[in-house]
């Protein structure tokens, strides 16, 4: 099958009837996981700080340092959750927090080499590109520099949180403040040139057009075709309760699950260059969940033991591994424990 451009993908999205879509995504995943595995990973979202003085219209977590309810974690509250995560068999950490206006390369680098050093066995998955990209700009080092020495203390891999959607037009209504497109586009290229991989993420539903949504994907195909160093794609609607971007405009509405599965299904067709597309069940509830496997999803995310991000814009959903096996075997596919690198670990 020739590569998708973005008028055939334009009309796919538009045109094409979801149960078709469905039926094109899904043979595509077989083409590249014949064996019918579906994987998750079993980790911990842990935040060690939620403040932030990026104010993104869109996030209901973050807060400013004056807030009552503003905090930095300790070492001892970090190696706490990461304790309980280690109980229930866990293996990664996805490590992320707000923008803190007066951290400096240093911090992370004490706090990395911390959880490193007394946490050998954990994969550190962490520090966004919109953290990166001040602490670069804080402590007055390129994005290169910041990547390695985070790296040398322990930092495997990088989350493609911040991404949103990557067109400035969208980015300047959602979260002006943000970096750019370029620069988060950078900071991704940078990591892969130092051996260090990362994942892509959209988040859809807020103010961006079809064409856009399309952008975004051809800008990270572009750069996959490059460097080959995103691991997976992983897409989740916007959430927007208690958030100022819906009090702002009352015209977005919540995502459908039609939508969702419509997107994914392209999604998959287009991005022909990854592996592994993530379905986002915490967003869309374990039964979309398990339909987007339906649609070209080959791995069901994390177990998610700790979630607070989405949560704080009201979305609850949980699962536990025992029920995420479960989901897997009942559209006939195989469950798998996989690690951060997307290497099997256990079948069930």
């Amino acid at each position: 099958m020739p590569r998708l451009s973005n008028e055939d993908a334009l009309k796919l999205i538009q045109d094409t009837e979801l149960l078709e879509l469905g039926e094109m995504a899904y043979a595509k995943k077989q083409e590249l996981h014949p064996e019918k595995i579906t994987t998750f990973v079993v980790d911990r979202n842990i935040n060690y700080t939620n403040i932030c003085w990026v104010n993104c219209d869109f996030c209901a977590f973050y807060r400013h340092q004056k807030d009552e309810d503003a905090y930095i974690l300790s070492y001892e509250q970090i190696g706490k959750k990461i304790d309980e995560l280690l109980e229930i068999g866990g293996t990664q950490i996805l490590f992320q927090g707000g923008v803190h206006p007066k951290l400096k390369i240093e911090y992370y680098e004490d706090l990395v080499e911390w959880i490193h050093t007394n946490y050998p066995q954990i994969t550190i998955h962490g520090f966004s590109a919109v953290e990166i990209e001040y602490i670069s700009r804080i402590s007055k080092l390129s994005y290169k520099e910041v990547l390695l020495r985070l790296q040398r203390k322990g930092l495997s891999s990088i989350p493609g949180a911040g991404g949103e959607i990557l067109v400035d037009r969208v980015r300047d209504v959602i979260a002006p403040h943000k970096l750019t497109t370029d620069q988060w586009l950078e900071i991704h290229r940078c990591a892969h040139e130092i051996g260090m991989k990362t994942t892509a993420t959209m988040m859809f539903g807020t103010v961006e057009s079809d064409e856009e949504i399309i952008e975004h994907w051809d800008r990270i195909r572009q750069l996959q075709d490059i460097t080959g160093g995103f691991r997976a794609f992983i897409m989740w609607s916007f959430q927007p309760e208690n958030t100022k971007l819906k009090k702002d405009h009352p015209e977005i509405e919540k995502q459908s699950s039609n939508r969702y599965l419509r997107l994914l299904a392209v999604a998959r067709l287009y991005l022909d260059n990854f592996k592994n597309i993530q379905s986002s069940w915490v967003t869309q509830g374990s039964y979309i969940g398990q339909l987007a496997l339906k649609f070209g999803a080959n791995d069901l995310g994390s177990t998610m033991m700790e979630e607070n991000v989405v949560a704080a814009a009201g979305a609850t959903n949980s699962m536990n591994q025992k029920q995420m096996v479960e989901l897997i075997k009942d559209v006939g596919e195989h469950p798998a424990k996989r690690n951060t690198a997307y290497e099997v670990l256990e079948r069930f």
